[in-house]
């Protein structure tokens, strides 16, 4: 099984005319997956790749049933994309977009949840739920089928780490890439949640940063909820106090811990976390091995 996306998941992409949206539905349709048209205003009738354009997202749930949908529009276009997916019915919606102003998402993030819609990102990776769908950036070529689930706030960082669990032949049912800003949809506690169900997800690593709290708060759900084994790694250890180090979220304020920090809290809710990627991969096979919760 997969969460979230699989080979059944209908996809358009909002931008797709552009050079960003362009290339990656076309590597997403190389990848497999269900890519049913694109939208950008006033290009309706044209295709991409054999993908048919419209010119609203309406016309093309009505169109192609669409339910998922991959946003790289420019920053000061997003926040109506999005309002735009989510009064079309789309049930998925991916935004790649990085810049958006936090006021903006503070606005659809409300509006996306009060609708029961899911929303992940902005600046994010995207998910794919190996050998069925990608929806996003994801190079699909390091993945491979298997038992680990991914949740992560940092796109290289998944990357690099799922590389070592294909390498050891753990291999991974879905990643999912949450995104960097201080204000996103999904958060950790929400895909841990999809995870617990998916009876092919075995063990998750849960990859963090410094800043905010959404780490500490996955800690306390997975200490009360959470009955698989969590591995993490905490990216930022060497980052001097009160710098951003990339993504909008990782700031080191007064009320938030630094990196060494965040490690304590997880190891004290019975969480390992691995000081390198391979080290991550390392304490996943021991703890399939093993047989350990």
């Amino acid at each position: 099984m997969s969460i979230l996306v699989d080979e059944n998941t209908r996809v358009i992409v909002q931008g797709i005319t552009g050079r960003d949206g362009s290339f990656h539905a076309k590597a997403m349709l190389d990848y497999g997956t269900n890519v049913v048209g694109g939208v950008t205003p006033f290009k309706g009738g044209s295709d991409v790749y054999g993908i048919p354009v419209f010119d609203t997202v309406e016309e093309a749930v009505r169109q192609t049933n669409a339910n998922a949908t991959v946003i790289f529009v420019p920053a000061k276009f997003a926040e109506d994309a999005i309002y735009e997916a989510a009064n079309a019915g789309i049930k998925l919606i991916v935004t790649i977009t990085e810049g958006i102003p936090v006021q903006s998402m503070v606005r659809v993030v409300d509006y996306v949840k009060k609708l029961g819609l899911r929303l992940i990102g902005p600046n994010c990776p995207g998910v794919i739920s190996v050998g069925k769908a990608k929806l996003g950036i994801m190079p699909g070529n390091i993945f491979k089928k298997g038992k680990v689930g991914v949740v992560s706030r940092s796109g290289t960082l998944t990357y690099e780490i799922v590389k070592h669990i294909s390498d050891i032949g753990l291999g991974e049912t879905t990643a999912v890439g949450i995104g960097g800003d201080p204000i996103i949809g999904m958060k950790f506690i929400d895909v841990l949640k999809e995870f617990e169900s998916d009876p092919e997800t075995e063990a998750i690593v849960l990859v963090g940063e410094i800043g905010g709290t959404d780490e500490e708060d996955a800690a306390d759900y997975i200490e009360k909820h959470f009955n698989k084994p969590v591995v993490s790694f905490i990216a930022g250890r060497a980052s001097p106090k009160g710098k951003r180090m990339g993504h909008a979220g990782a700031i080191v304020t007064p009320n938030t811990r630094t990196a060494e920090e965040k490690v304590a809290y997880l190891e004290s809710k019975g969480i390992r976390v691995g000081k390198t990627p391979v080290e991550v991969a390392e304490i996943l096979r021991e703890i399939l091995k093993n047989g350990e919760k």
